[in-house]
């Protein structure tokens, strides 16, 4: 039973940590740790909604037995019973209650206590915004009990505040593609109008020297080569600016959030656990924002392949001077020196580096690879 002083000091930690960590990721981490040690139970883990694609993805994890550290078992994809609920709209705050795991059931069917520790059973805690379905939190411990009605009570409000905090999230990032759109937006405008005088001063060069043909050949010649020298200066201005200002490969969103997107969409068809991080802010041209994000996606694409791989730590550290992207894995290793002819993943990863003005650096071994792309800022 959870006195009423008790859980107002539960719910206070959680909004606390919910507050202060600076990713939902680590909010989410922070709040499974909080609230297993709080109920006094022990493991927990949380699956999303990826916004772009619907799909479900597992975004924090905290003391998972070893039959679900498997990535394959830890798909979002594979159908489980709280994820079906979740979907059918079943479950909801006001029945939150303990459930058998599915994702567990043959280990548990087969005695495997070493790889499930003894855990059959978890409570599924929706994590909603306003009737709009974000989410699950799952808990549990070896020889689950049934929680009490306080408990029980006590895991919604949670999940109310988990909800918050992560449509929070999701809008502060919607505000920074809006924020980029607008610049794009008059950064487009103030080039439209550098070419259209550009243009302007051209039409004004050829119209005299047309004027003077058959006159002046010496004024023709004058007008002439001041219009070709305009209309290069604006040939090359426009290829620049089309270069900074296109779309490209980052699909509009600034760099980290395509990225997170990236790494969402990964876990969520590969099971592989992702943790993604950045350090400091970076000041990149589109050319370069497009070729890094190129370099993860094609990385993570070798780790999904080849690398049997658990798990994957994507960097992303800025300074004033350089950007550098990390993608390192624990899985197989394999010999950069050796690597088959018809495989041109790894050289188009170093072209790419290369057009941003960058590198790229390969390390491999037993203990798993190490793909490091740096370009100047």
């Amino acid at each position: 039973m959870v006195s009423s002083r008790r859980e107002l000091e539960i719910v206070g930690s959680i909004a606390e940590a919910l507050n202060s960590s600076p990713s939902v990721r680590e909010a989410l981490e922070r709040t499974l740790e909080l609230v297993t040690e709080l109920l006094d139970l022990q493991t927990g883990w949380v699956w999303l909604v990826d916004a772009d694609t619907g799909h479900m993805y597992s975004a924090a994890a905290r003391n998972l037995p070893p039959y679900l550290q498997e990535p394959v078992r830890m798909s979002g994809e594979s159908w489980c019973m709280c994820i079906g609920e979740f979907r059918d709209g079943t479950l909801t705050p006001r029945n939150v209650d303990v459930m058998e795991c599915s994702r567990l059931q043959p280990a548990v069917r087969a005695r495997q206590t070493d790889l499930t520790r003894g855990l059959a059973h978890h409570a599924s805690v929706p994590l909603s915004f306003q009737g709009k379905p974000l989410g699950i939190m799952n808990i549990t411990a070896p020889a689950m009990r049934r929680l009490t009605k306080s408990e029980l009570r006590l895991l919604g409000t949670i999940g109310l505040q988990v909800g918050i905090a992560i449509e929070r999230a999701r809008l502060a990032e919607e505000s920074a593609m809006l924020a980029r759109a607008d610049e794009r937006t008059r950064l487009a405008r103030e080039i439209h109008d550098t070419l259209a005088q550009g243009l302007s001063a051209l039409t004004l060069q050829i119209e005299t020297a047309l004027r003077s043909v058959g006159k002046d050949p010496d004024r023709v010649r004058e007008r002439l080569e001041h219009a070709l020298a305009t209309a290069r200066s604006n040939l090359d201005e426009a290829r620049r600016s089309v270069t900074e200002l296109r779309a490209a490969t980052t699909s509009g969103k600034p760099l980290v959030q395509a990225l997170a997107a990236l790494v969402r969409e990964f876990t969520s068809e590969s099971g592989i656990r992702v943790t993604f991080s950045t350090r400091g802010t970076c000041a990149l041209n589109r050319t370069a924002e497009a070729e890094l994000f190129r370099i993860a996606q094609q990385a993570m694409a070798n780790v999904k392949q080849h690398a049997r791989a658990t798990n994957v730590d994507l960097t992303l550290s800025c300074t004033k001077k350089n950007a550098t992207l990390t993608i390192a894995d624990d899985g197989s290793g394999f010999d950069p020196r050796r690597v088959p002819a018809d495989r041109h993943g790894i050289v188009g990863m170093r072209e790419r580096a290369r057009v941003a003005g960058g590198s790229l650096r390969i390390k491999s071994g037993r203990k798993g690879t190490v793909v490091i792309a740096k370009v100047p800022a």
